[in-house]
């Protein structure tokens, strides 16, 4: 069975989750574990990792960089509307607060579980990310704000002290339960990019993950 287990034991100043196909916390605990993120001790609910370490002879996976779906009928093509996920924001009406940049962050992050789980993997199988962002039109700089609501969305919403799901909000809206409930905390950077390469993105994104000990990539 996949999981991703917190260790309560702290490596020089830091804590490592683990990602490990295993059936007990001993186990996940164990030096065989694939990959361990490095995380700040003391902090319940971190966004990201300090980094991360992978075991050896570990299957790694990593994406191309992948936006959100052009699907939204209603806005002009190669406007950063068209790229709303109407699947989540039903008609590309966006809810109080929620930003394009915000918008697309879903939709992008969407794509990448598309392709996570087309090669046999999940979000919580991701150790790193690396994020692109262009300024929406008329801003002076990139939304980051509105990404990083999207991210914590699919990743870091769980309490590692407790494990219950940490609610989080969709623009300015009352926090509730995130859109997939993920204890993965990859390290990651993200950037302002002068453009992207499909007009009208705003985001994108490209992740690595690890296969889980035990299993493999899927052949042919």
């Amino acid at each position: 069975m996949r999981t991703v287990k917190a260790a309560a034991a702290a490596l020089a100043g830091t804590a490592v989750l683990a990602t490990a196909a295993c059936s007990s916390d001993a186990e996940a605990d164990s030096p065989a574990a694939t990959a361990k993120s490095v995380l700040e001790v003391g902090e319940p609910n971190p966004m990201i990792a300090e980094g991360v370490t992978i075991g050896p002879n570990a299957y790694f996976y990593k994406s191309s960089g992948l936006g959100p779906a052009s699907g939204n009928s209603a806005a002009e093509s190669g406007t950063p509307e068209a790229y709303i996920d109407t699947e989540i924001l039903s008609g590309g009406e966006l809810p109080e607060g929620v930003t394009v940049t915000e918008a697309q962050g879903i939709g992008a992050l969407r794509q990448i579980r598309d392709n996570l789980e087309s090669q046999g993997l999940t979000l919580g199988d991701v150790v790193s990310m690396r994020v692109f962002l262009d300024a929406p039109p008329g801003a002076d700089r990139a939304d980051y704000a509105g990404w990083n609501r999207a991210y914590r969305q699919f990743f870091a919403n769980t309490n590692l002290d407790s494990g219950e799901t940490e609610l989080v909000p969709m623009g300015t809206g009352e926090p509730a339960a995130p859109l997939e409930r993920n204890e993965a905390r990859p390290s990651r950077f993200a950037l302002e990019v002068a453009s992207l390469p499909v007009p009208g993105w705003l985001v994108e994104v490209e992740v690595d993950a690890v296969y889980p000990e035990g299993s493999e990539p899927p052949m042919g």
